[in-house]
């Protein structure tokens, strides 16, 4: 079992930025690939970013690359989510998620969800 807390939301102006974090509970947080999604009022929820627990490796959607960077500390069972030159559109609640499948592109992989956190981005 794992537990994912997420904090660090908040309103911002567009153009500003924020960082994310997100504690996991339990001693095989190394072992799962993590993510951050987010859903909009009336959309479904969808992929941010993720990064793979081995190597790092990290994966972006197109409407975030080059804006937001992800990172995890495992030493501090950690994920961080920084998120750069926000735009209104990027307004949702944003939620962490953890599995232990390889990649994480979808929703239908994800074993752990954390309640989520809201952020706003002004115009």
């Amino acid at each position: 079992q794992v537990q994912l807390v997420e904090s660090g939301g908040g309103l911002v102006q567009a153009g500003g930025s924020l960082r994310l974090s997100c504690a996991a509970s339990g001693r095989t947080f190394s072992t799962y690939a993590m993510a951050w999604f987010r859903q909009a009022p009336g959309r479904e929820r969808e992929f941010v970013t993720s990064i793979t627990r081995n190597t790092g490796t990290q994966y972006y959607a197109d409407s975030v690359r080059g804006r937001f960077t992800i990172s995890r500390d495992n030493a501090k069972n950690t994920v961080y989510l920084q998120m750069n030159s926000l735009k209104p559109e990027d307004t949702a609640i944003y939620y962490c998620a953890a599995s232990d499948t390889p990649i994480i592109y979808k929703t239908t992989v994800i074993q752990y969800w954390g309640q989520g956190t809201q952020v706003t981005v002004s115009s």
